[in-house]
């Protein structure tokens, strides 16, 4: 059973989880073979605020 956890900094549409989670499944099911009935994938969005790289917070102006 394929569990995939997408973490993204800010928030997407309903529309646009819908889009990738059919992606994932897609792919799960054609490259690994895994029925789509068994794959959950979950969104966690995160507020840029709490996601930083090379050291700067993503809602930073800097």
């Amino acid at each position: 059973m394929p569990y995939v956890n997408i973490r993204i900094a800010g928030t997407l549409s309903r529309e646009q989880k819908a889009a990738i989670a059919s992606e994932v499944t897609d792919t799960l099911e054609r490259i690994a073979h895994k029925p789509a009935s068994y794959t959950y994938i979950t969104f966690d969005e995160v507020a840029e605020e709490n996601w930083a790289v090379a050291g700067k917070l993503l809602d930073s102006d800097a």
